[in-house]
């Protein structure tokens, strides 16, 4: 069963991104490096809670 999950920014704590995911078959938090838009440079977001 797919949940969706949220994308945080880890600079500036906003929120940017959101997709879908296998929390069975992947457990552990995702760590993405994507651009983001309020600190203008590409940066690791972290997956939260929702």
């Amino acid at each position: 069963m797919r949940e969706p999950i949220q994308f945080q920014c880890t600079e500036c704590k906003r929120i940017n991104y959101n997709s879908m995911k296998d929390k069975k078959k992947h457990p552990e938090k995702i760590e993405l490096k994507k651009y983001c838009r309020f600190c203008r440079k590409h940066v690791v977001h972290r997956e939260m809670k929702k």
